[in-house]
């Protein structure tokens, strides 16, 4: 039987939670100081939201992935007990 291999490395978890947290820092930042916009701060603005949905939509995948990693390994596991198990009996 073939392991499981994760989908997502370590590197690409962090990665997805730091540019979402990234853009909702930089976004933050951005409202505080605010008071009138200017053209550029509104394209600044656009590219931090921007970035803050990939970092969101990422997010959401890496979790939902490392979910169903963790219980198709689980699962795994599982099958390689009993397995153990009926070969100790016979």
């Amino acid at each position: 039987m073939q392991k499981y291999r994760r989908r997502n490395t370590t590197a690409f978890t962090v990665l997805a939670y730091f540019t979402f947290f990234a853009g909702v820092f930089l976004f933050s930042i951005g409202l505080y100081n605010a008071d009138s916009l200017q053209l550029n701060e509104k394209g600044y603005y656009i590219a931090v939201m921007i970035l803050v949905a990939v970092g969101a939509i990422l997010t959401q995948k890496v979790t939902r992935d490392n979910a169903e990693d963790n219980e198709i390994i689980a699962e795994q596991e599982r099958q390689e007990r009993q397995q153990s198990m009926s070969k100790k009996v016979d």
